[in-house]
């Protein structure tokens, strides 16, 4: 008899147990998905990061009427949550707590919810006669910058596997969500020269550098505020950037020689990231750079990329797009501020959309929960989107 987890809310509550948190391995928890899916008589293949520890799943259902794993829906989910350092939870946060009708526990909507629900449906899924293949796709790292995701739509390409739609299961409450916008993110390293500060002259202050790009930064981000692009369909209706953390100097009477500090943007579908990263960098190479050589030959700036991810925008006639309106009954509109790894997978030409149990209000929280009405709901749709693959 089986040992595995049967219902959506066994699994989702498995699932949490399992410390996933970015800075760990992901590999327990992928190990034991790939058991299961071996013991529903289901084959997958893991794409490991570099040094071994993390892994990608995909798993195929077969289609009973081709051979090939042309076309066919992609149901997606990421198995790392954040960290929950210095919040105030009132339960153990990776040991589920069932109450009043919610299930709590870290990443119990962000999002082993759907990845829990698609789980339990799939030997519901092997005994049907599929049309075209049934993919699942579980990766690493999307809370850092989606570093999983890519190496698993890379080995897609190469073995030739071309879904023809995917499903993110990010949580929507259960709406469809056509767009999102892309985040680039970046660590800024000014190099200065050290000097006492009786003798400024001959120091480069790389705080005060660093204070430029970053007031530069916020007049460029202020100016997309007022000039646009504009989206209205965004709660956030334009693209965004911020400056996060700051480090640098180490004595008030010492002209500080390194500074460092992270910012990011969010831009919309329609607007490129790059123009942004451009500007930036022509402010740092054209202006300030040519002044601290002339303070000091050895200064400098350096740009290093953290993360990307592009925007998704998923147009209404998409065959996908038009499943899922279907099968939820949603017409609203709906596009979001938080990124996703679905606009990966329709930069690889597969059309997406961003549906699936929670609310994102809930995520990244102290006593994150999901409530039991949504994994039902989920449940009902993903059998819905099973039906609707089926041989007629």
């Amino acid at each position: 008899m089986s040992t595995f987890p049967q219902t959506s809310l066994d699994w989702t509550k498995k699932l949490i147990g399992f410390d996933t948190t970015s800075r760990y391995s992901n590999l327990e928890l992928i190990e034991y998905i790939k058991a299961y899916l071996a013991h529903c008589g289901v084959e997958s293949f893991l794409v490991f990061n570099a040094d071994g520890k993390k892994a990608n799943l995909f798993a195929t259902i077969p289609s009973a009427t081709q051979e090939r794993l042309e076309g066919g829906l992609v149901l997606s989910g990421h198995t790392d949550v954040v960290p929950v350092d210095g919040q105030g939870w009132d339960s153990e946060p990776f040991v589920a707590q069932e109450r009043e009708g919610r299930l709590y526990g870290r990443g119990a909507c962000d999002m082993k919810g759907f990845i829990g629900t698609v789980l339990a449906l799939v030997p519901e899924f092997t005994r049907v006669r599929l049309k075209a293949p049934l993919h699942l796709a579980f990766s690493f790292d999307e809370e850092i910058g989606c570093l999983g995701a890519p190496l698993m739509l890379q080995e897609l390409a190469q073995k030739g596997i071309k879904p023809a739609g995917c499903i993110v299961g990010e949580p929507t409450s259960m709406r469809p969500v056509v767009a999102h916008k892309g985040i680039s993110a970046y660590k800024c390293i000014v190099h200065g020269c050290a000097a006492h500060s009786s003798l400024t002259p001959l120091g480069t202050n790389a705080i005060e550098y660093a204070a430029r790009i970053i007031c530069m930064f916020r007049d460029l981000t202020d100016e997309i505020k007022q000039k646009g692009p504009f989206d209205t369909y965004f709660d956030v209706p334009f693209t965004t950037g911020q400056t996060s953390t700051i480090q640098g100097g180490n004595a008030i009477n010492t002209v500080p020689a390194h500074c460092e500090f992270l910012f990011e943007y969010r831009t919309l579908p329609a607007q490129s990231p790059t123009e942004i990263l451009e500007r930036i960098e022509a402010y740092i190479h054209e202006v300030l750079v040519p002044q601290m050589k002339k303070e000091n030959p050895d200064a400098g700036i350096e740009l290093i990329k953290l993360a990307s991810a592009p925007g998704m925008e998923t147009a209404e006639k998409e065959a996908i797009m038009q499943l899922v309106r279907g099968l939820t009954k949603e017409t609203e509109i709906a596009k979001v501020a938080y990124a996703t790894e679905g606009g990966l997978f329709q930069q690889a030409g597969i059309p997406t959309v961003i549906c699936g149990p929670g609310s994102i209000e809930q995520a990244h929280k102290a006593n994150e929960y999901i409530s039991l009405e949504q994994l039902t709901k989920c449940e009902m749709f993903l059998r819905s989107v099973c039906a609707s693959q089926q041989v007629e």
